[in-house]
Protein backbone atom coordinates (compact mmCIF):
# COMPACT_ATOMS: atom_id res chain seq x y z
CA UNK A 1 0.00 0.00 0.00
CA UNK A 2 1.64 3.32 -0.61
CA UNK A 3 1.78 5.54 2.14
CA UNK A 4 -0.34 9.29 1.43
CA UNK A 5 2.00 12.04 0.86
CA UNK A 6 2.47 13.97 3.98
CA UNK A 7 3.83 17.64 2.94
CA UNK A 8 5.64 18.96 5.56
CA UNK A 9 7.44 22.84 5.59
CA UNK A 10 10.57 22.80 7.18
CA UNK A 11 11.82 27.08 7.86
CA UNK A 12 15.86 26.08 8.43
CA UNK A 13 18.96 28.60 9.96
CA UNK A 14 20.52 30.29 7.99
CA UNK A 15 24.25 29.86 9.39
CA UNK A 16 25.91 26.63 7.68
CA UNK A 17 26.75 25.60 11.68
CA UNK A 18 22.78 26.15 12.75
CA UNK A 19 22.01 23.93 9.62
CA UNK A 20 24.29 21.18 10.45
CA UNK A 21 22.93 20.53 13.88
CA UNK A 22 19.69 20.95 13.15
CA UNK A 23 20.03 18.40 10.32
CA UNK A 24 19.14 15.23 12.58
CA UNK A 25 15.27 16.18 12.53
CA UNK A 26 15.37 16.02 8.40
CA UNK A 27 16.92 12.10 8.89
CA UNK A 28 14.34 11.08 11.71
CA UNK A 29 11.12 12.71 9.86
CA UNK A 30 12.77 11.05 6.19
CA UNK A 31 12.95 7.94 7.91
CA UNK A 32 10.00 7.85 10.19
CA UNK A 33 7.34 9.91 8.95
CA UNK A 34 5.68 8.16 6.13
CA UNK A 35 5.24 9.56 2.65
CA UNK A 36 6.86 12.38 3.68
CA UNK A 37 7.65 15.28 1.10
CA UNK A 38 9.60 17.98 2.19
CA UNK A 39 9.52 21.73 1.40
CA UNK A 40 12.72 23.09 2.96
CA UNK A 41 13.31 27.25 3.02
CA UNK A 42 16.62 27.91 4.06
CA UNK A 43 19.28 30.82 3.76
CA UNK A 44 21.81 30.75 0.88
CA UNK A 45 25.11 29.54 2.60
CA UNK A 46 23.21 26.96 3.87
CA UNK A 47 21.19 25.61 0.97
CA UNK A 48 22.94 23.28 -0.82
CA UNK A 49 23.30 21.16 2.55
CA UNK A 50 19.76 19.79 1.55
CA UNK A 51 19.51 19.40 -2.10
CA UNK A 52 19.85 15.41 -1.58
CA UNK A 53 17.19 14.94 0.77
CA UNK A 54 15.31 12.45 -0.21
CA UNK A 55 11.22 13.04 -0.70
CA UNK A 56 12.28 16.82 -1.63
CA UNK A 57 9.98 18.51 -3.49
CA UNK A 58 10.80 22.33 -3.59
CA UNK A 59 14.70 23.34 -1.87
CA UNK A 60 13.53 27.24 -1.48
CA UNK A 61 16.48 29.73 -0.88
CA UNK A 62 15.44 32.91 1.67
CA UNK A 63 17.17 35.81 0.72
CA UNK A 64 17.14 38.45 2.96
CA UNK A 65 15.11 41.54 1.72
CA UNK A 66 14.17 44.84 3.13
CA UNK A 67 11.06 45.33 5.70
CA UNK A 68 11.12 41.42 6.41
CA UNK A 69 9.80 41.34 2.78
CA UNK A 70 11.76 37.95 2.43
CA UNK A 71 9.13 36.36 5.37
CA UNK A 72 6.12 37.10 2.88
CA UNK A 73 7.95 35.85 -0.54
CA UNK A 74 8.42 32.75 1.83
CA UNK A 75 4.48 32.93 2.83
CA UNK A 76 3.62 33.47 -0.75
CA UNK A 77 5.01 30.91 -2.01
CA UNK A 78 3.67 28.19 0.41
CA UNK A 79 0.21 29.55 1.13
CA UNK A 80 -1.49 27.39 -1.36
CA UNK A 81 -0.65 23.84 0.44
CA UNK A 82 -2.21 22.23 3.51
CA UNK A 83 0.51 21.13 5.10
CA UNK A 84 0.53 18.35 7.34
CA UNK A 85 3.56 19.42 9.68
CA UNK A 86 5.26 23.13 9.79
CA UNK A 87 8.71 23.16 11.63
CA UNK A 88 9.76 26.61 11.87
CA UNK A 89 13.33 26.94 13.83
CA UNK A 90 13.60 31.11 13.14
CA UNK A 91 10.99 31.23 15.79
CA UNK A 92 8.27 33.76 13.12
CA UNK A 93 4.93 34.20 13.28
CA UNK A 94 4.56 32.29 9.54
CA UNK A 95 3.02 29.24 10.53
CA UNK A 96 0.17 30.78 11.87
CA UNK A 97 -1.22 32.02 8.56
CA UNK A 98 -0.41 28.73 7.08
CA UNK A 99 -2.84 26.01 6.69
CA UNK A 100 -1.22 23.02 8.31
CA UNK A 101 -2.35 20.12 10.86
CA UNK A 102 0.68 20.40 13.39
CA UNK A 103 2.94 22.94 13.72
CA UNK A 104 6.52 23.18 15.68
CA UNK A 105 8.12 26.49 16.56
CA UNK A 106 11.29 27.40 18.18
CA UNK A 107 11.45 29.19 21.39
CA UNK A 108 14.67 30.89 22.85
CA UNK A 109 15.38 28.41 26.27
CA UNK A 110 15.49 30.14 29.14
CA UNK A 111 19.44 28.66 29.90
CA UNK A 112 22.25 27.84 27.74
CA UNK A 113 21.26 24.37 25.91
CA UNK A 114 23.34 22.89 22.75
CA UNK A 115 21.71 23.44 19.46
CA UNK A 116 21.22 19.56 18.51
CA UNK A 117 19.12 19.54 21.43
CA UNK A 118 17.51 23.25 20.94
CA UNK A 119 16.16 21.63 17.80
CA UNK A 120 15.33 18.01 18.92
CA UNK A 121 12.79 19.86 21.30
CA UNK A 122 10.97 21.03 18.13
CA UNK A 123 9.23 17.65 18.47
CA UNK A 124 10.03 16.52 22.07
CA UNK A 125 13.07 14.79 21.21
CA UNK A 126 15.40 15.95 23.62
CA UNK A 127 16.18 12.95 25.61
CA UNK A 128 17.17 11.08 22.53
CA UNK A 129 18.16 13.93 20.19
CA UNK A 130 18.43 13.13 16.56
CA UNK A 131 22.58 13.56 15.59
CA UNK A 132 23.41 15.77 12.97
CA UNK A 133 22.75 13.99 9.01
CA UNK A 134 23.25 15.31 5.79
CA UNK A 135 22.08 13.14 2.55
CA UNK A 136 24.55 12.56 -0.10
CA UNK A 137 24.46 10.90 -3.63
CA UNK A 138 26.40 7.75 -5.26
CA UNK A 139 27.81 10.73 -7.21
CA UNK A 140 28.44 13.08 -4.91
CA UNK A 141 30.57 9.85 -2.97
CA UNK A 142 32.55 9.20 -5.90
CA UNK A 143 33.63 12.72 -6.71
CA UNK A 144 34.97 12.57 -3.05
CA UNK A 145 36.91 9.12 -3.50
CA UNK A 146 38.23 11.04 -6.67
CA UNK A 147 39.57 14.30 -4.59
CA UNK A 148 40.76 12.31 -2.30
CA UNK A 149 42.88 9.81 -3.79
CA UNK A 150 44.60 6.90 -1.86
CA UNK A 151 47.58 7.31 0.55
CA UNK A 152 48.29 7.62 4.21
CA UNK A 153 45.76 8.61 6.74
CA UNK A 154 43.93 12.33 6.18
CA UNK A 155 44.41 15.08 9.06
CA UNK A 156 42.02 17.73 7.87
CA UNK A 157 41.90 20.97 8.70
CA UNK A 158 39.85 24.22 9.00
CA UNK A 159 41.90 27.30 9.42
CA UNK A 160 38.95 29.68 8.72
CA UNK A 161 36.09 31.14 11.14
CA UNK A 162 33.10 33.17 9.83
CA UNK A 163 35.00 36.04 11.98
CA UNK A 164 38.52 36.82 12.62
CA UNK A 165 38.12 36.59 16.08
CA UNK A 166 37.43 33.35 16.39
CA UNK A 167 40.52 32.19 14.05
CA UNK A 168 42.92 30.65 15.20
CA UNK A 169 46.77 31.74 13.96
CA UNK A 170 47.04 29.85 10.36
CA UNK A 171 50.82 29.42 11.34
CA UNK A 172 49.81 27.31 14.30
CA UNK A 173 47.72 24.92 11.95
CA UNK A 174 51.01 24.77 10.05
CA UNK A 175 52.68 24.11 13.79
CA UNK A 176 49.95 21.65 14.38
CA UNK A 177 50.01 19.69 10.84
CA UNK A 178 53.95 18.96 11.15
CA UNK A 179 53.90 17.35 14.79
CA UNK A 180 51.32 14.83 13.93
CA UNK A 181 52.13 14.35 10.24
CA UNK A 182 55.75 13.92 10.89
CA UNK A 183 57.92 10.67 11.08
CA UNK A 184 57.59 10.87 14.73
CA UNK A 185 53.66 11.76 14.90
CA UNK A 186 51.00 9.74 15.41
CA UNK A 187 49.92 9.98 11.76
CA UNK A 188 52.98 9.59 10.30
CA UNK A 189 52.88 9.69 6.50
CA UNK A 190 49.53 10.86 6.44
CA UNK A 191 48.45 13.67 4.55
CA UNK A 192 46.62 16.87 4.62
CA UNK A 193 43.24 18.06 3.89
CA UNK A 194 42.65 21.71 3.96
CA UNK A 195 39.21 22.77 3.26
CA UNK A 196 37.43 26.38 2.97
CA UNK A 197 35.33 28.69 1.10
CA UNK A 198 36.88 30.84 -1.68
CA UNK A 199 37.20 34.15 0.23
CA UNK A 200 39.95 31.62 2.50
CA UNK A 201 42.33 30.65 -0.37
CA UNK A 202 44.83 32.94 0.29
CA UNK A 203 44.98 32.41 4.02
CA UNK A 204 45.82 29.42 3.68
CA UNK A 205 48.55 29.51 1.96
CA UNK A 206 51.17 29.48 4.63
CA UNK A 207 49.58 25.98 5.95
CA UNK A 208 49.85 24.55 2.28
CA UNK A 209 53.27 25.17 2.34
CA UNK A 210 54.21 23.27 5.49
CA UNK A 211 53.19 19.84 3.08
CA UNK A 212 54.64 18.25 -0.16
CA UNK A 213 52.53 18.45 -2.98
CA UNK A 214 52.31 14.34 -3.12
CA UNK A 215 50.72 14.67 0.63
CA UNK A 216 48.79 17.65 0.22
CA UNK A 217 44.84 17.55 -0.74
CA UNK A 218 44.06 21.23 -0.99
CA UNK A 219 40.40 21.49 -1.71
CA UNK A 220 39.88 25.48 -0.77
CA UNK A 221 37.39 27.30 -2.78
CA UNK A 222 37.16 24.09 -5.19
CA UNK A 223 33.84 21.89 -3.48
CA UNK A 224 30.72 22.24 -2.37
CA UNK A 225 29.18 21.73 1.36
CA UNK A 226 28.04 18.53 0.67
CA UNK A 227 31.05 17.15 -1.31
CA UNK A 228 33.24 18.33 1.71
CA UNK A 229 31.08 16.10 3.95
CA UNK A 230 31.82 13.67 1.69
CA UNK A 231 35.68 14.23 2.25
CA UNK A 232 35.34 14.96 5.74
CA UNK A 233 33.96 11.21 6.49
CA UNK A 234 37.57 9.78 5.08
CA UNK A 235 39.37 11.89 7.57
CA UNK A 236 41.37 10.26 10.14
CA UNK A 237 41.12 13.23 12.00
CA UNK A 238 39.63 16.58 11.79
CA UNK A 239 41.36 19.89 14.09
CA UNK A 240 39.18 23.49 12.88
CA UNK A 241 37.92 26.85 14.65
CA UNK A 242 34.23 26.57 15.57
CA UNK A 243 32.69 26.98 11.98
CA UNK A 244 30.34 24.85 9.86
CA UNK A 245 32.93 23.13 8.49
CA UNK A 246 33.74 21.70 12.48
CA UNK A 247 30.39 20.70 12.12
CA UNK A 248 30.22 19.08 9.22
CA UNK A 249 33.27 17.12 10.00
CA UNK A 250 31.81 15.75 13.66
CA UNK A 251 28.75 15.01 11.77
CA UNK A 252 30.78 12.97 9.01
CA UNK A 253 31.83 10.81 11.77
CA UNK A 254 35.66 12.41 11.84
CA UNK A 255 36.62 12.62 15.15
CA UNK A 256 36.98 16.49 15.88
CA UNK A 257 39.16 18.71 17.72
CA UNK A 258 37.35 22.09 17.86
CA UNK A 259 39.21 25.02 18.92
CA UNK A 260 36.97 27.70 21.10
CA UNK A 261 37.48 31.19 22.21
CA UNK A 262 34.77 33.77 22.04
CA UNK A 263 32.46 31.49 20.86
CA UNK A 264 29.84 29.41 23.34
CA UNK A 265 30.52 25.38 22.84
CA UNK A 266 27.47 24.58 25.47
CA UNK A 267 25.53 25.35 22.44
CA UNK A 268 28.10 24.96 19.88
CA UNK A 269 30.70 22.00 20.49
CA UNK A 270 30.74 19.77 17.69
CA UNK A 271 28.19 17.13 18.51
CA UNK A 272 29.47 13.37 18.70
CA UNK A 273 30.89 10.70 20.43
CA UNK A 274 34.62 11.50 19.12
CA UNK A 275 34.72 15.19 19.72
CA UNK A 276 36.65 17.75 21.78
CA UNK A 277 36.54 21.33 22.48
CA UNK A 278 39.84 22.89 23.33
CA UNK A 279 40.30 26.47 24.69
CA UNK A 280 42.95 28.78 26.40
CA UNK A 281 42.83 30.01 29.41
CA UNK A 282 39.59 32.19 29.58
CA UNK A 283 36.26 30.70 29.57
CA UNK A 284 33.67 32.25 26.69
CA UNK A 285 32.34 35.20 29.47
CA UNK A 286 35.87 36.14 29.52
CA UNK A 287 35.67 36.99 26.34
CA UNK A 288 32.01 38.69 26.59
CA UNK A 289 33.35 40.99 28.94
CA UNK A 290 36.10 41.87 27.00
CA UNK A 291 34.33 42.35 23.60
CA UNK A 292 30.39 42.48 24.52
CA UNK A 293 29.17 42.59 21.10
CA UNK A 294 31.67 40.41 19.46
CA UNK A 295 32.35 42.71 16.94
CA UNK A 296 36.15 44.01 17.16
CA UNK A 297 38.65 43.62 14.99
CA UNK A 298 40.94 41.55 16.60
CA UNK A 299 42.08 37.72 16.96
CA UNK A 300 40.85 36.36 20.54
CA UNK A 301 42.67 33.04 20.17
CA UNK A 302 46.07 34.16 20.37
CA UNK A 303 46.43 32.74 24.30
CA UNK A 304 45.37 28.96 22.83
CA UNK A 305 48.94 27.07 22.44
CA UNK A 306 50.07 24.88 19.76
CA UNK A 307 50.99 22.04 22.58
CA UNK A 308 47.34 21.80 24.00
CA UNK A 309 45.55 21.53 20.51
CA UNK A 310 48.81 18.45 19.63
CA UNK A 311 47.61 16.97 22.94
CA UNK A 312 44.27 16.87 22.49
CA UNK A 313 44.43 15.10 18.83
CA UNK A 314 46.84 13.17 20.14
CA UNK A 315 44.42 11.89 23.09
CA UNK A 316 41.67 11.47 20.25
CA UNK A 317 43.76 9.57 17.77
CA UNK A 318 44.54 7.22 20.39
CA UNK A 319 41.12 6.70 21.74
CA UNK A 320 39.42 5.98 18.74
CA UNK A 321 42.01 3.87 17.26
CA UNK A 322 41.49 2.16 20.91
CA UNK A 323 37.69 1.53 19.59
CA UNK A 324 38.39 0.78 16.21
CA UNK A 325 40.63 -1.95 17.38
CA UNK A 326 37.74 -3.21 19.98
CA UNK A 327 35.22 -3.04 16.90
CA UNK A 328 37.61 -5.58 15.22
CA UNK A 329 38.19 -7.96 18.03
CA UNK A 330 34.00 -7.98 18.57
CA UNK A 331 34.29 -9.49 15.17
CA UNK A 332 36.71 -11.99 15.56
CA UNK A 333 35.43 -13.22 18.57
CA UNK A 334 31.61 -13.42 17.49
CA UNK A 335 30.62 -17.00 16.35
CA UNK A 336 29.82 -17.98 12.81
CA UNK A 337 26.06 -17.02 11.92
CA UNK A 338 25.11 -20.09 10.85
CA UNK A 339 27.08 -21.73 13.83
CA UNK A 340 25.04 -22.00 17.26
CA UNK A 341 26.85 -20.94 20.31
CA UNK A 342 27.15 -23.77 23.13
CA UNK A 343 25.04 -24.17 25.58
CA UNK A 344 26.07 -23.89 29.24
CA UNK A 345 26.19 -27.46 30.16
CA UNK A 346 28.47 -28.02 27.37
Amino acid sequence: MIARSFPILIVGPTRIGDAVLASGLVKKLADEAPGARFTIAVGPAAASLFREVPGLDELIVMEKLKGSGHWFALWNKVRHTRWGLVIDMRGSALSSFLKRDRRAVYKRPSEPTHKVIEAARLLTLEDDPPPPYLFTSPEIEAHADELVGEGGPILAIGPAANWMGKTWPIERFGRLAIELLDDEGPMAGGRLMILGGPEDVRHVEPLARTMPKDRLIDLTGQIDLLTAYACLKRARLFVGNDSGLMHLAAAAGAPTVGLFGPSDDRLYAPWGPHTRVVRGPREFEQFKQVDPDFTQAINHMMDLPVDAVVRAARELLAETEEDDEGVEAEIEEAPPADEPEADAED
